[in-house]
């Protein structure tokens, strides 16, 4: 029976790296899905209060990654407050409609958009959608190495600690 819930877990895990392409897919829900079946299927005791209390931060660092960097990247590259806003709005909507690219082109075009409402050049527009382009690569990026240190830490709980 161990055995079958360990390639669940493994499995798991590995659906929520495939979350990073298709973000309609919960990622993080995923991975929690692992670690919630070793907890009730395996072994109920050997997961600390700092390991669940450290991957529930994570988590909401996981879910905010995307909007935070799209922002962040966004304002670096000349955006206004309000295309900062139109990337996280972007983030979100783009999840949704035909993954995974409207990760990638709605948030670019959204603040395309909004830049150029708000009378600024095409070029000064244009930077700015450029940054919400390397918002999602640098938020794909800290999702993939939150994941993987959610996962490390996990692995380490299981197999050092007890």
């Amino acid at each position: 029976m161990d055995l079958l819930v360990w390639i669940v877990i493994i499995l798991l895990f590995i659906a929520s790296f495939a979350s990073l392409i298709f973000p309609i897919i919960p990622g993080p829900l995923v991975l929690w899905g692992g670690f919630l079946a070793y907890q009730f299927l395996i072994d109920g005791e050997r997961l600390s209060l700092v390991f669940w209390l450290a991957m529930i931060v994570l988590t909401i660092l996981l879910i905010v990654s995307d909007i935070i960097a799209n922002s962040y990247f966004v304002k670096k590259y000349g955006g206004s407050k309000w295309g900062e806003r139109a990337a996280a709005v972007g983030v979100i909507i783009g999840s949704f409609i035909i993954p995974p690219f409207g990760i990638i082109i709605i948030p670019f075009t959204t603040v395309l958009i909004v830049e150029l409402l708000q009378k600024n050049s095409a070029e000064e527009a244009g930077k700015a959608a450029v940054g919400s382009l390397f918002g999602f690569l640098s938020g794909s990026l800290a999702k993939i190495i939150i994941q993987l240190f959610m996962i490390i830490w996990f692995i380490i709980e299981v197999w050092l600690f007890h």
